[in-house]
């Protein structure tokens, strides 16, 4: 249960071992998070995340293994997930993405239905265990990373862009869905993020670290936006570029 402050102390993060969802993490820990339980694919990483989360304050951690490239396991890892939590979760993070090499994975088929996969089938298949089990219980809020690149999808990033602007629209309307139920969701829309997954990719304007993203991220929670930026000056730059003419747009972001 969130504590007198509005601040979850039960949080579950799906894709636990990213580094946005690591930053976030020790973030919430800070802010008297005390149980997390971290899920995702490398043992080793989600580790190193759960003695992150320990030393940042948390008194109970735990880590469940899986494959985002297989969807059927996605109700199980949230089933597993909730019950090593012990309690009424009071948040579930959806960090799960992969960015993938679009110039080699569009020829691919099965490049590109791998991307599809884990950017938005497994998302979706968890989501659905997440709501079930969240309005069941009556109360809990739920944080989605999308993308800026989901909001107009351009041709050099366009399975990345196309599959995380699927997941941002679903995710929309999922929380229209939650309208009086005691659950909320809310879509984080960050930028490029110097992360481990754009190594050695050149820097856009707008760039910022994973630490950004989470300051970003913990302001949205406590004002309870339903879409949170990062940086926040990208709600401005998308609010042009998704109503520039087409011509005008590839000349710009394909760059």
């Amino acid at each position: 249960m969130e504590n007198a402050f509005g601040q979850p102390q039960n949080v579950v993060v799906l894709g636990g071992s990213s580094d946005i969802a690591r930053a976030i993490m020790k973030k919430l820990c800070a802010a008297r998070a005390h149980t997390v339980v971290l899920a995702g694919r490398n043992q080793v990483l989600l580790d190193a995340a759960a003695e992150e989360a320990r030393e940042f304050g948390a008194t109970k951690t735990d880590t469940v293994l899986f494959d985002a490239e297989d969807p059927t396991n996605a109700a199980r890892t949230v089933a597993e997930s909730f019950d090593k939590v012990g309690e009424q979760v009071d948040l579930v993070v959806v960090a799960v993405g992969m960015l993938g090499d679009q110039m080699a994975d569009e020829n691919d088929a099965a490049a590109a239905a791998r991307l599809a996969t884990v950017n938005f089938t497994w998302p979706v298949a968890a989501l659905a265990e997440v709501r079930r089990r969240l309005v069941a219980q009556g109360s809990g809020r739920i944080l989605v990373l999308t993308s800026v690149s989901g909001v107009r999808v351009r041709r050099t990033m366009y399975l990345y862009g196309g599959t995380k602007a699927g997941l941002d629209r679903l995710c929309d309307g999922l929380a229209d869905s939650l309208e009086g139920t005691g659950v909320t969701l809310q879509l984080v829309r960050a930028g490029v993020v110097r992360t481990k997954m754009t190594a050695g990719r050149a820097e856009p304007p707008f760039t910022t670290g994973p630490d950004e993203v989470a300051e970003n991220v913990m302001r949205g929670l406590a004002r309870g936006e339903r879409v949170i930026w990062s940086p926040p000056i990208l709600r401005y730059v998308f609010a042009i570029m998704r109503h520039l003419p087409r011509s005008i747009f590839r000349k710009i972001a394909d760059r």
